[in-house]
C-alpha cells in the first residue's frame, strides 16, 4: 500500500473518529443524531471572485448582485479555504508567484480588492432555530453581504466571526429561485505597513520572503444552524490530583436568545479516543438566563489516562459529547478532543532568578521534565494557503516526529495554525511551543484601542485551540525587542498580553525571545534568558562553527533558534528556478534568498572546500553542512542538560521554496540534513564531544565519550564500541567500553579518548560509536568526520573572508543583507560588466572556473 494512500487512508479515520454523519443536503452534516444543529460547510470550488479598483465594487453594485441570477458564474473560479494569489493562479492571471522571480511581477495583486461570491440554496425552515454564517478566518479584512443585506466588517486574520443571518435568508422548500441565496465577501486591498497590524496578520517580511501580502478567505465558511439555547465556548479544563485522579473541570459557555430562562439539560459522554475505557454518561442540569453565561460542572476520573509526548509515554486521548437539552428537544451539541496533562515549569539549575534570568525555562509533563528537542515550525506550508492540503501537515508533522523531534516552535514570524496542525500534534504525542500570535516587530501602535485589538486576537485565538494537550507553552513576541523604540512599553505589552493568555490558558508563558540584547536589557530583562544561536550565519567568518558555539552560544538556559541555513535537492531547485538559471547560480537564486557567499563559506567551514565543482556537488554540500553543523551544536547542547532545557532549530520548514533555513523543502522532501537532526535528537544518545574539527597529524586525538538520555528508563550492563577510522575507512583505533548504568533523564560523560593514530591519516578521518544494551542490541549510533589542518590557520582564513564578504556586501552602496545583486556584477557593474539587455543570464560571482 503507498504512502498516499495510507495518508488519505489516515485522515478519513480521524474524521470519521471525531464525528457522527448523516445526510440532509448537499454538503449538510448533522453532528448528533435527534439535534437542532447542523453544520452546512462551504469549502470547495464553488466559490468565484473578481478583481476591483479599491472603493469601485460598491460604488458599482456588486454587493447587490441578484440572488438568482448567474451573473457570477462567468467570474473567475475560487477555492475556500484559499487565498487570492492561487486563484489568480490557477485561472492564468499571474504566473507562478513561486517560480523564478515571478513574486515581483504580482505585487500589484495586494493593491486590489477582491470580490468573493458563493450561491447556495436553503430548502429547509429556520422557524425555532439560529441560523450563522461562520467565518474561520480571512486575510486580513473583509465586509460580508447576504441577499443584498449588509452584515459587517471584519479586520484580523487569525479570529474567527460569524454573523446572524435568519432575517436574512431566502428559503423555500419548492421553489429553486426563492430557495436561492447570494453570499458577497470583499477582501479590502492589504495593508501594507505591518506595525499596524501586528498580532492580527502574518508577517510577509523576513529574509525568506518577499514583498507580497498574502491575503483571501484562507479557512472555512460555515452555515451552522442550532436551537435558540447554545454553545459559545467548551473548555476542558483538568487537574492532575495529588493522589493520581483527575478532575475535568468543564468551562461552557452557553448563549440562551430565546428570551426566556431555561432549565437546560446537559447530557454528557466521556470515553477515550485512542485506548478503551469504559463509556462515563452523566446528566446535570442549570437555569440558562437570556444572555451568555458561563457553567461550571466537574467530571472525576479515579485513573485518569494521561496524555504524554512520545518519547515519555502515550499520547491517550479523551472525547467527550454534550448535547444541550430542552425538555425532548436537542437544542444543540459540542463534540470536544482533549487530554489530561498538567504543565508546570521550573528554574533551570545553575541560573539565578533575578540576576541571571527573570523566568523559569524548564518544562514539566505531569511532573515529568521534558527536554524540548524541537525546530521553528516555519509554516504554514505554503504562505499561500490555497497551495497545501491537510495530508501535507500530516506528512510533515510525521516526519519531524520521525526526525526525533518531541516538539514544534511556531513562532512569532508565522500564524497560528489550523485546527489540524494540533490535532495530528495531539495524536502523534508532539507538544507545540507557540508565540500566540506573530508579533514580529516592537513597533505596534499603543493607543489602548489597538493594544485592546490585538489582545482580543490574542485571546481568541487561545481559546480556540486551548483543548489541545499538546500545546504546552505560550510566548509573547519574536526578537520584538530588537525592534521596539520604547522598551519599557514594550515589555509592559508583552506582560499584558501574558496576562490577557493565561486567563484563559493555566500554562507557562514567556514574553519575549531571547530578551538578551541591549534593549531588552533596557526594559529590565536580565543578560542569560535565552540565546538565538545566528550569529555563526549572519557574522559568517568570525569563528568556525565549533568555535562559536563553544563561546558564543553556551551558557543560556534555553535557544529558541539555532540557525544555519542549504539549499533544496537539484530534483526540488528544478520546480521553481529557471533551467538556464541552475548552474551556475542565476538572479532567481538570490531572489529566493541563497546567500551565495556564506553558503560558500559553510561548505569551506565544514569540509575544508567550496564544493563547486558541480551542482550537484554544491548543492548536497550545503546541506550536509547544515546538517553537520546542527549535529554537532545539538550535540554540545544537549550535554549541558538540565541547565539547558530546551533547542529549536530554525527551522524545520520555510513557507515557500526558497535557499534559507528549511530542514524539509517546500515539496515535503527532506534534505541531508534531516539526517544529521535525526542522530542529533535520538532521545537516547551516545556522542563525542570535541574541541576542534582539525588536528595535526602529530598530535594525539582527544576527546570525551558521552551519553545523554531523555527517557524516563535506566539503562543497566552496557557496552560502547568507539572507533577511529582513516581517509579510506580504515580502523585505526577501536575499543569497547562496559557501562554498568545509565540513569534516566540524564547527561554524563564516561569515557575520555586521547590516541595518537593520525600519522596514518591524509587529510580526513573518521570517529563512529554505538551503544549496546545488555542484549547486544544496538540502542544508539553516531559518526563523525574530522579534517587534518591547522584550526588558528582555518579562522585566520575564515576571519580575512568575512572582511571580503562585507566589502562585497556593503562597499560602494551595494545594498547590504537582504539585497542580492552584490552576487551579479552586471548589476553592481563591478569588474567591467553591465546589464544591458534582457537577454543576458547573470551568473553569481564567486563561482567561476
Amino acid at each position: 500500500m503507498n504512502t498516499k494512500l495510507l495518508k488519505v487512508i489516515w485522515c478519513c479515520l480521524c474524521l470519521f473518529g471525531s464525528s457522527m454523519i448523516t445526510f440532509a443536503q448537499p454538503n449538510t452534516t448533522f453532528s448528533h443524531d435527534e439535534n437542532s444543529q447542523s453544520v452546512r460547510d462551504f469549502s470547495g470550488m464553488k466559490w468565484r471572485f473578481k478583481m476591483m479598483l479599491p472603493g469601485e465594487g460598491v460604488k458599482r453594485g456588486l454587493h447587490k448582485l441578484p440572488s438568482e441570477d448567474i451573473e457570477t458564474l462567468v467570474w473567475n473560479n475560487a477555492q475556500v479555504p484559499g487565498d487570492v494569489y492561487t486563484d489568480l493562479w490557477k485561472a492564468g492571471v499571474i504566473e507562478d508567484p513561486y517560480f523564478g522571480r515571478n513574486s515581483v511581477k504580482a505585487q500589484w495583486v495586494q493593491q486590489y480588492e477582491w470580490w468573493y461570491a458563493y450561491q447556495f440554496q436553503v430548502k429547509e425552515g429556520v422557524e425555532n432555530q439560529l441560523v450563522d454564517l461562520v467565518f474561520e478566518g480571512v486575510d486580513y479584512s473583509c465586509e460580508v453581504w447576504l441577499n443584498g443585506h449588509y452584515l459587517g466588517k471584519n479586520e484580523g486574520a487569525f479570529s474567527g466571526f460569524s454573523f446572524n443571518v435568519n432575517e436574512f435568508l431566502r428559503v423555500s422548500g419548492h421553489d429553486y429561485l426563492k430557495a436561492q441565496n447570494m453570499l458577497i465577501v470583499k477582501i479590502n486591498p492589504a495593508p501594507q505597513v505591518n506595525a499596524f497590524v501586528a498580532g492580527k496578520k502574518t508577517p510577509w517580511f523576513g529574509d525568506y520572503w518577499r514583498d507580497v501580502a498574502p491575503m483571501g478567505i484562507w479557512r472555512p465558511v460555515k452555515m451552522v444552524r442550532s436551537g435558540k439555547v447554545r454553545f459559545d465556548d467548551v473548555y476542558a479544563n483538568n487537574k492532575i490530583n495529588d493522589d493520581g485522579s483527575a478532575d475535568v473541570n468543564l468551562e461552557l459557555t452557553v448563549e440562551n436568545k430565546s428570551g426566556a430562562t431555561k432549565n437546560m439539560d446537559f447530557v454528557v459522554s466521556l470515553e477515550g479516543k485512542n485506548f478503551e475505557s469504559k463509556k462515563i454518561n452523566m446528566k446535570f442540569s442549570k437555569n440558562v438566563a437570556p444572555g451568555k453565561h458561563l457553567v461550571k460542572h466537574t467530571i472525576h476520573l479515579d485513573e485518569p489516562k494521561l496524555w504524554w509526548p512520545w518519547d515519555l509515554g502515550d499520547p491517550n486521548l479523551y472525547q467527550m459529547k454534550i448535547s444541550l437539552k430542552d425538555g425532548d428537544v436537542n437544542q444543540d451539541v459540542n463534540e470536544t478532543t482533549f487530554g489530561i496533562r498538567e504543565v508546570t515549569s521550573k528554574w533551570n539549575p545553575g541560573f539565578k532568578k533575578d540576576v541571571d534570568v527573570t523566568f523559569p525555562r524548564s518544562t514539566y509533563i505531569n511532573g515529568k521534565f521534558h527536554f524540548i528537542r524541537s525546530a521553528c515550525w516555519g509554516g504554514p506550508p505554503d504562505i499561500f494557503t490555497g497551495r497545501t492540503s491537510k495530508e501535507e501537515y500530516f506528512e510533515l508533522i510525521r516526519l519531524a516526529k520521525e526526525m526525533n523531534m518531541n516538539n514544534i516552535r511556531i513562532f512569532g514570524w508565522h500564524p497560528p495554525e489550523i485546527p489540524e496542525f494540533y490535532q495530528y500534534a495531539d495524536e502523534m504525542g508532539m507538544t507545540i511551543w507557540q508565540d500566540m500570535i506573530p508579533l514580529g516587530t516592537g513597533n505596534i501602535p499603543m493607543e489602548e484601542e489597538n493594544v485592546s485589538a490585538i489582545f482580543n486576537e490574542g485571546v481568541k485565538v487561545i481559546k480556540e485551540r486551548r483543548n489541545h494537550p499538546s500545546l504546552i507553552m505560550m510566548e509573547g513576541g519574536e526578537e520584538m525587542m530588537f525592534r521596539t523604540r520604547d522598551p519599557i512599553a514594550g515589555r509592559e505589552f508583552l506582560e499584558r498580553l501574558g496576562d490577557s493568555l493565561q486567563a484563559y490558558a493555566p500554562l507557562p508563558y514567556v514574553p519575549d525571545s531571547p530578551m538578551t540584547d541591549h534593549v531588552a536589557q533596557e526594559a529590565g530583562f536580565k543578560p542569560r534568558e535565552a540565546v538565538h544561536a545566528l550569529r555563526y550565519f549572519y557574522d559568517m567568518g568570525e569563528w568556525l562553527h565549533e568555535d562559536w558555539y563553544q563561546t558564543k552560544a553556551d551558557g543560556y538556559p534555553i535557544v529558541p533558534e539555532f540557525a544555519i541555513t542549504s539549499v533544496p535537492s537539484v530534483e526540488s531547485l528544478k520546480k521553481f528556478i529557471p533551467e538556464e538559471e541552475l548552474w551556475t547560480p542565476g538572479l532567481s537564486w538570490g531572489h529566493h534568498w541563497a546567500d551565495l557567499t556564506r553558503l560558500r563559506m559553510q561548505n569551506w567551514d565544514v569540509f575544508g572546500s567550496e564544493m563547486k565543482g558541480s551542482l550537484e556537488e554544491f548543492v548536497n554540500a550545503t546541506q550536509d553542512a547544515q546538517g553537520i553543523i546542527f549535529q554537532n551544536g545539538i550535540e554540545h547542547f544537549r550535554r549541558d542538560k538540565p541547565s539547558l532545557s530546551a533547542i529549536a532549530l530554525c527551522h524545520y520548514i520555510t513557507y515557500w521554496p526558497d535557499m534559507k533555513w528549511g530542514i524539509v523543502d517546500n515539496y515535503q522532501k527532506p534534505k541531508n540534513s534531516y539526517y544529521f537532526v535525526q542522530k542529533a535528537y535520538q532521545p537516547l544518545l551516545v556522542n563525542f564531544e570535541f574541541k576542534k574539527r582539525r588536528w595535526h597529524t602529530d598530535e594525539p586525538f582527544t576527546g570525551n565519550i558521552w551519553v545523554v538520555n531523555d527517557f524516563y528508563e535506566t539503562y543497566k550492563n552496557c557496552k560502547i564500541n568507539f572507533k577511529i577510522l582513516n581517509d579510506s575507512k580504515k580502523v585505526l583505533f577501536k575499543e569497547s567500553y562496559k557501562v554498568s548504568e545509565i540513569e534516566e533523564n540524564s547527561a554524563k560523560q564516561f569515557f575520555a579518548i586521547n590516541e595518537d593514530v593520525l600519522g596514518k591519516v591524509d587529510e580526513k578521518f573518521y570517529v563512529e560509536l554505538e551503544l549496546l544494551d545488555k542484549k547486544g542490541n544496538q540502542i544508539s549510533h553516531n559518526d563523525y568526520f574530522f579534517l587534518i589542518g591547522d584550526q588558528a590557520e582555518a579562522t585566520a582564513h575564515f576571519q580575512a573572508w568575512k572582511e571580503k564578504r562585507l566589502e562585497q556586501e556593503n562597499a560602494e552602496g551595494r545594498g547590504g543583507y537582504g539585497s542580492y545583486y552584490f552576487f551579479f556584477d552586471e548589476f553592481t557593474g563591478q569588474n567591467g560588466k553591465k546589464y544591458e539587455s534582457g537577454t543576458q543570464t547573470p551568473r553569481a560571482r564567486g563561482f567561476e572556473e
